[in-house]
């Protein structure tokens, strides 16, 4: 194998779901600027839009984002296609 190509500067680090405030404690060599105290223990913190805990595919629930009224924008120049 060869020596030296793995990161030495694994820490513990906290990921934040921002859409449902989770946390997740993992090791990484991901840079962070801020910190968040966990349990009397400060340690660095990325935040994140999406994760496993609150993505639709892994929690069952579909929530439909309408940007700017396309759906809407659709159904009127297509209509219902399920009416007959």
């Amino acid at each position: 194998m060869k020596k030296d190509i793995h990161p030495s500067d694994y820490r513990e680090v906290v990921f934040k779901d921002m859409s449902n405030d989770e946390i997740f404690i993992t090791r990484s060599t991901v840079a962070a600027k801020e910190t968040i105290e966990v349990d009397g223990v400060t340690y660095p913190l990325v935040k994140l839009e999406i994760t496993s805990s609150s993505h639709p595919f892994f929690t069952g629930k579909h929530k439909l984002v309408d940007t700017a009224g396309r759906v809407d924008k659709f159904k009127s120049r297509y209509g219902d296609r399920k009416k007959k």
